[in-house]
């Protein structure tokens, strides 16, 4: 079901962005990785982001790959998508740079299934807006994989939809409730949504909903945008955490 969704969605895009700019949130992640930080307690060091190997967590069409891919030759870059019409623009984008593209390798497949990956192959990983389609068990399963590739002290990135002070998402929780908690479901796409408020978000990815410890939340804020919805704008707001194994 969710895999016919994201088909048909990337076919007609009413809700994807075919832009090939990464996010704003993604790149300033990307500054505060390499910055470091003296007065944090313990200092926080700076994180190179050259020869790392780096997971895309529902990776679409590929842009932030790509961009991470350009950030050094040394890169290695694995996207994990359930869409082959979006990994068939990938590929296509790729061909436009092929140089930086020979660094990123594209996985057909959920996010919320075990992945084919050794432990603790990754450096870094991002999660932009992306696990907020999985239903509860699935989420289970992503964030435990999720862990489990991450080598220890790697980071995690996580862009994910808010509840908190969001007019739509309350219009659509009380309007189209989805068959979970927070969940609702988008008119026209089918598409299952989870929102988080920040105490659910905090506990979600914490590992305190499955009782296992995941994540330690090193950064956490309210972003407000405007998404584009089969052409009509919405304010919304997402969390952007930066988390560490």
């Amino acid at each position: 079901m969710q895999k016919d969704i994201w088909e048909n969605e990337y076919r007609k895009q009413k809700l994807v962005s075919m832009s090939e700019e990464p996010q704003a949130s993604v790149k300033d992640f990307l500054r505060w990785l390499r910055k470091g930080e003296e007065k944090s307690k313990p200092p926080r060091q700076p994180v190179s982001l050259e020869n790392i190997n780096v997971l895309d967590l529902g990776c679409g069409t590929g842009k932030n790959a790509r961009h991470i891919a350009g950030l050094d030759a040394g890169n290695k870059i694995t996207g994990i998508e359930i869409s082959e019409t979006a990994l068939r623009y990938a590929r296509e984008r790729d061909l436009l740079n092929p140089e930086p593209s020979k660094q990123i390798t594209y996985v057909h497949q959920s996010i919320g299934e075990q992945f084919p990956f050794i432990d603790t192959a990754f450096d870094l990983a991002f999660d932009v807006t992306s696990s907020n389609s999985l239903d509860e068990k699935e989420r289970a399963v992503f964030l435990s994989e999720t862990h489990r590739v991450l080598k220890p002290g790697a980071y995690l990135f996580v862009r994910a939809l808010c509840k908190d002070a969001d007019k739509n998402a309350q219009y659509l929780l009380k309007h189209n409730p989805g068959p979970e908690k927070d969940t609702y479901i988008m008119p026209d796409l089918g598409l299952t949504e989870r929102v988080f408020s920040r105490d659910d978000f905090i506990q979600t990815y914490s590992g305190a909903t499955i009782g296992k410890p995941l994540f330690t939340l090193l950064h956490l804020e309210k972003e407000t945008h405007y998404s584009k919805v089969a052409d009509r704008l919405y304010k919304r707001n997402f969390w952007v955490a930066y988390l560490q194994k």
